[in-house]
């Protein structure tokens, strides 16, 4: 019984040891400058996002945010780096929708996205806006659903790429509305809306950023937000869940650790990027882009991301998309 007792708080005291431990460990961190990879090119949103934050973080604590863009394979060059890299804290991964959607997409990856990250933190939430052809005879999704049922497959979709998740969002809609339409893959947003403007393709699921110049100059209209909710910066377009009950495809840029990373540190690191992510300059720099701010728990985002990741799996399957990696 002696023996027991002793066992049982022997353990307790190293259990209790070791959580001190890891608490000093995250009140003391950082002590060096902080590497954020990016998986894309310079220039782009997320690599815009994570020095709006790494430049915050540095304020508050002093030490470097080092912002890496290592762009290549639709970011899996980018993210097979950071799985690899020492779980202390010290090197992080910005990610994007793409990050929830490759698995399926390409399933040899040089990586587990489930087993070889822990989700940190969604910083924002990004819906696309669905745009037609100023020429175009519809004014409303209800109208440019008849118009596709009257005339399967003769409707064309743009997309900046096969798997992207503009082209992800156009194929749910499809299948949620019950229609037909015939998908123009491009090598990027920009050809993409070009051809839109130009009459040659009939629609497009983009950015409101993007799409914003465009609709103000009237080369195209805006039917519908794919948020959940309408816009505040777009008021008067509806979402397509009015009339799609349920449709919502939402991109999203967020923050995830390699494995092993101490959860004291991802905590905080959650703390410090959700603060940031509300400040009033941050909210209203994400709103002129259409992006609402979120900066959620670890486990919100865990939660949030395994269900991106089998709501876009079921899509990718149910439309038969396949890249050779």
């Amino acid at each position: 019984m002696k023996l027991a007792m002793a066992t049982a708080y022997i353990a307790a005291a190293m259990i209790s040891t070791v959580a001190g431990a890891q608490d000093k460990g995250a009140s003391a961190y950082p002590t060096k400058p902080i590497r954020f990879i990016v998986p894309f090119a310079p220039g782009g949103g997320l690599d815009i996002t994570t020095r709006l934050i790494g430049q915050r973080l540095t304020e508050k604590w002093g030490q470097n945010i080092v912002v890496d863009t290592r762009p290549g394979a639709a970011t899996v060059v980018g993210t097979e780096i950071a799985s690899k890299a020492v779980a202390d804290g010290y090197t992080m991964l910005m990610i994007t929708t793409t990050f929830a959607i490759n698995p399926s997409l390409r399933p040899n990856l040089p990586y587990d996205t489930i087993k070889d990250f822990i989700p940190v933190t969604q910083i924002n939430s990004q819906p696309n806006v669905l745009v037609v052809n100023a020429s175009a005879p519809v004014s409303s999704v209800k109208e440019l659903i008849a118009l596709a049922k009257a005339k399967p497959g003769e409707l064309t979709f743009a997309t900046p790429g096969a798997g992207s998740a503009p082209h992800l969002s156009a194929e749910l809609f499809k299948r949620m509305a019950g229609i037909e339409m015939t998908h123009v893959p491009y090598k990027g947003i920009p050809p993409a809306i070009t051809d839109v403007v130009g009459g040659r393709v009939t629609m497009l699921f983009t950015t409101t950023i993007s799409a914003a110049p465009h609709i103000k100059s009237g080369k195209v209209k805006p039917l519908a937000i794919t948020a959940r909710k309408r816009l505040d910066t777009m008021p008067d377009v509806p979402t397509i869940g009015e009339t799609l009950k349920g449709y919502e495809a939402e991109a999203f840029q967020a923050m995830v650790a390699p494995a092993g990373v101490p959860r004291a540190i991802v905590d905080k690191l959650a703390r410090e990027v959700a603060a940031i992510v509300h400040q009033p300059a941050i909210v209203k720099t994400f709103a002129a882009s259409g992006a609402v701010a979120v900066g959620s728990t670890p486990a919100e985002f865990a939660i949030f991301l395994k269900a991106q990741m089998a709501k876009w799996g079921k899509v990718i399957k149910d439309a038969g998309i396949r890249l050779d990696r």
